[in-house]
């Protein structure tokens, strides 16, 4: 609290006092300096008063006097002019505000007469100051409280254009009364005058008329677009004068449901297992068209990690930092599909939310929309699913206008969709729309290279999972996953796993750790870790590794190369041991993996020397 921040008014005040009582006045703020004068004190403004003079025992001791004889009060004791002062007589009053003196107003008589005008009436004086003073205590206060509330709205309208979602006041007729940047850049206006400007009459009527606050109102503007408005009342005294929106585009609303609730885990080629021809040969191809806008359409068989694939290609793609949206067309009864996909608007049908709904089309806006097994889409939607490929819009159920939507789809089934459209169940036009780029996605069972690889990593990652060690694989074992079909592919392989790796309290799997379903298939058979078994039992027993036979070394014969790798695997195995450890060891020193060497080692049951 300074009274520098009213000095004019204090200047005024301070003329008016010296009009009235005919004497020389002088105000001093708290620090002492003289901030307002009149006659010979006006030449002086600005400058500091003696720390030891009557202004200093003012205010430090918060109290009115009157120096009759300047030298002898207890004001003066310590002043260093008190045995030469000029002033015939001194008034002092104290400013006070909240209990604190910021100030002092003060009456120098320089005259006798003067004096004797002070001391003739100075009850009346005195109260005359204490008003004065009063009044220049008031005039800060209110000062200080404008200065208060023009920083608080200072500080509002910060607040107000530095909140990245659109706002809008307005009164109770619709007469707009500020409008944030955020809210011009998403109409691309410069200035919006009135509500009706952005509204169509309905929502205009159920805005205006609102008797309370009301949330997550879908509306659509007059530019086309939609959006959601919050409408909070502004009330005085019960009295509401107006009312401030909240709009957020749809768009803006999608993406904060994406980010909160969508699963998206980043997903690159590198996290799918395997390197099988078949399988690179895949991967090259999806990695190749991820920065294309084309549809793809994944084919194989239920469990082959068709949605992995999707996946990895949108976060191979431009649109990676969109939302990516995956629906089940299987999965969801035909009279939902719809409203699901493509969303409804409020009143579309008996229970449809007040605002309605976006569907998935809507929510994958910016991304990519993955519709797994799309072979099983009722018909009577195909039509209008291709409507919305061709159009790149939609109509939401109970709609009155298309919907343009920025999304890329890939679409995945285990069917033969070949098959589907000669038997009419699929839209054969549907179908070249969506096979624009086919990948296909080989079974499990068709890369036998691949299989103990994957395993290895399911192994892996369901230990961590469950906080348990990562245990050897047994021949045994080994050979019951080689030996088996899966039928249910990756998915089933998993299944498997987390149950052994649950059932297992050892640290090494057997194959018995497996599912009572798996080996009820494989036990009849002679199983491939039977077969692993005696190969490696055979190949420990040579105690030699001759680099070519003895005929063979007479004619100079030269060995294929097939023969030569057998020899050298089984030259590791004889070293290390056929143990999980001892695998491990000689596909090391081999400069391989335990998987490659698994596989070469079935591979060279049928080679013949």
């Amino acid at each position: 609290m300074s009274l520098n921040k009213i000095i004019s008014s204090v200047q005024l005040i301070c003329d008016a006092i010296a009009s009235v009582v005919n004497i020389d006045v002088t105000i001093v703020d708290e620090d002492r300096i003289r901030l307002a004068g009149t006659g010979r004190y006006q030449s002086s403004i600005g400058e500091v008063v003696n720390e030891h003079s009557a202004f200093s025992f003012a205010l430090r001791e918060s109290m009115g006097f009157i120096i009759e004889n300047p030298g002898e009060h207890q004001a003066c004791l310590d002043c260093n002019c008190k045995d030469r002062c000029n002033e015939h007589a001194e008034v002092c009053c104290p400013i006070l505000l909240g209990g604190k003196t910021i100030g002092v107003i003060g009456l120098i008589a320089f005259e006798a007469s003067q004096r004797q005008a002070l001391i003739s009436n100075q009850d009346n004086l005195m109260s005359f100051l204490t008003r004065m003073a009063d009044l220049i205590a008031t005039k800060l206060k209110e000062f200080e409280s404008h200065e208060a509330l023009d920083l608080m709205a200072k500080e509002l309208e910060v607040v107000f254009e530095s909140i990245d979602t659109g706002l809008l006041a307005c009164d109770r007729t619709g007469n707009v009364i500020r409008v944030n940047q955020k809210l011009k850049r998403i109409f691309h206006q410069e200035s919006i005058l009135q509500l009706k400007d952005l509204f169509y009459e309905k929502d205009l009527s159920y805005i205006l008329k609102l008797q309370g606050n009301s949330k997550n109102h879908y509306v659509t503007f007059k530019n086309g677009s939609q959006g959601i408005v919050d409408v909070a009342l502004i009330k005085m005294q019960r009295e509401t004068k107006g009312v401030l929106l909240t709009i957020k585009t749809l768009e803006e609303v999608m993406n904060t449901v994406n980010d909160m609730v969508l699963d998206t885990p980043s997903t690159g080629f590198d996290q799918i297992i395997g390197d099988s021809a078949m399988l690179l040969s895949s991967k090259e191809l999806a990695l190749k068209v991820a920065s294309s806008t084309s549809t793809v359409l994944i084919l194989g068989e239920s469990g082959t990690g068709k949605e992995l694939f999707a996946r990895a290609i949108h976060h191979s793609s431009d649109r990676k930092d969109g939302p990516f949206v995956a629906i089940n067309c299987a999965a969801i009864p035909d009279y939902l599909l719809e409203s699901e996909l493509f969303g409804y608007d409020e009143g579309a049908f008996t229970g449809a939310k007040r605002g309605g709904k976006p569907g998935k089309f809507q929510l994958a806006s910016g991304g990519t929309l993955f519709l797994d097994e799309i072979g099983d889409m009722p018909l009577h939607l195909q039509g209008k699913l291709l409507r919305a490929l061709q159009e790149k819009a939609i109509d939401r159920l109970g709609g009155a206008t298309a919907i343009p939507v920025n999304v890329r789809v890939i679409a995945a089934t285990h069917r033969d969709l070949e098959e589907k459209v000669e038997e009419g169940a699929f839209r054969q036009d549907l179908y070249y729309r969506l096979n624009v780029i086919p990948i296909t996605l080989p079974p499990l069972r068709d890369r036998k290279d691949d299989l103990m690889l994957t395993a290895q990593h399911l192994v892996s990652k369901w230990c961590t999972r469950l906080l348990k060690p990562v245990p050897r694989l047994s021949d045994a074992f080994r050979g019951a996953i080689l030996i088996y079909d899966w039928p249910g592919n990756v998915r089933e392989l998993e299944n498997a796993i987390e149950y052994a790796i649950n059932v297992c309290d050892g640290n090494q799997l057997e194959y018995w750790h497996l599912p009572k379903r798996i080996i009820a298939k494989i036990e009849p058979k002679e199983t491939f870790a039977k077969q692993v078994k005696q190969s490696l039992i055979q190949l420990t027993q040579d105690q030699t590794l001759p680099p070519i036979h003895e005929h063979e070394q007479k004619e100079e014969r030269i060995v294929a190369l097939e023969i030569m790798e057998k020899r050298l695997i089984q030259a590791a195995l004889l070293k290390f041991g056929d143990s999980g450890d001892g695998i491990a060891q000689a596909a090391q020193a081999l400069g391989i993996s335990r998987a490659t060497l698994y596989r070469k080692i079935k591979a060279f049951e049928d080679l013949k020397e």
